[in-house]
């Protein structure tokens, strides 16, 4: 009887475990951006005036609050379309993408470390260059507007490509899994107001994370900084010291946070075969104790048999 009520309480832990995952992905997807904001201003305003109207008891204002939910709820999918539309792209990237991981050991990757000494050069010499990341949401669609390469990142290459007035300068590059998957790509501009001072190559930097999940880092060459746009939000930093150096190569690593030097995936691969070796080892000793601790006490139980034999002789020869 007791399991039959258990039991019966299962489907609501099912549905509860549901809503807990779909609210986490909706606020994990939605923190940072814009939508986030407002979405989690109208929550907590909602909440207040529909636990005013359930206190007073104002069925009336009840009623109207929740109409208001249903318009704004419909209003709320044409607002906050792009968010939206890149919130989908991520959950269907992240249920059909690729599980196969390539390791740097396989050729034609360079380290996040290099990466961001070439795009601090580019930025001393002044020369505007765009970069865009490829991370959960695939950026193939892209691809097509320009030039495929799929080539090895070097200086050279960057600086042949954005260097005017080569074919390619224009355009953004797309990088995926380390290596250069095209050049010359056109990216969705944003719209926003405060990026009307900006160039086309900041705006196209924010118009793609807006759209997509990227990390694209532009290059200005007016003034020589290094600006990273991520989640629809464009930070600038305002010279090339060490602070913005480091700033700069913890935004790449985050975004490629597969890549490994061919050291460190060998690293990895040896740490793999010591640690399989050790438990092994430790296996084997576990395994090997019991039949070392059995045989100890045989031999104790032989030495105390002998003595108590001599013992019993001593004693005897006493008597006689």
């Amino acid at each position: 009887m007791d399991w039959y009520h258990l039991m019966s309480y299962v489907p609501d832990v099912i549905q509860i475990f549901i809503l807990y995952l779909v609210i986490y992905a909706i606020l994990k997807g939605a923190r940072g951006s814009r939508f986030g904001q407002v979405l989690m201003g109208a929550g907590v305003l909602f909440a207040l005036l529909v636990a005013f109207t359930l206190v007073f008891r104002f069925d009336v204002l009840s009623v109207i609050i929740g109409w208001l939910l249903l318009y704004l709820a419909l209003s709320s999918v044409v607002i906050f379309q792009d968010e939206i539309r890149r919130f989908l792209a991520a959950m269907g990237s992240f249920l059909f993408q690729d599980r196969t991981r390539t390791h740097a050991i396989l050729g034609g990757r360079v380290s996040p470390e290099d990466l961001t000494t070439i795009i601090f050069k580019l930025a001393r010499r002044r020369i505007g260059a765009l970069i865009a990341f490829e991370r959960g949401i695939s950026l193939r669609g892209f691809e097509t507007t320009g030039v495929e390469l799929d080539a090895i990142i070097s200086s050279e290459l960057f600086f042949s490509i954005f260097t005017e007035p080569m074919p390619l300068h224009d355009g953004g590059v797309v990088i995926r899994h380390g290596r250069v998957a095209a050049a010359h790509c056109l990216f969705p501009v944003s719209s926003k107001g405060d990026l009307s001072t900006s160039g086309m190559r900041h705006r196209a930097a924010v118009g793609l994370s807006e759209q997509t999940d990227a990390l694209v880092i532009a290059v200005s060459e007016e003034t020589g900084r290094v600006s990273v746009a991520h989640n629809g939000r464009l930070i600038r930093y305002p010279d090339a010291e060490e602070n913005s150096r480091m700033a700069v190569l913890r935004w790449i690593r985050k975004a490629m946070p597969q890549q490994k030097t061919t050291s460190e995936a060998m690293a990895d691969w040896m740490k793999r075969r010591t640690d399989k070796a050790a438990r092994l080892f430790r296996r084997r000793h576990d395994a090997a104790a019991p039949a070392k601790e059995a045989t100890g006490d045989d031999s104790k139980k032989g030495d105390d048999s002998k003595k108590g034999d001599e013992t019993q002789k001593d004693k005897e020869g006493k008597e006689a």
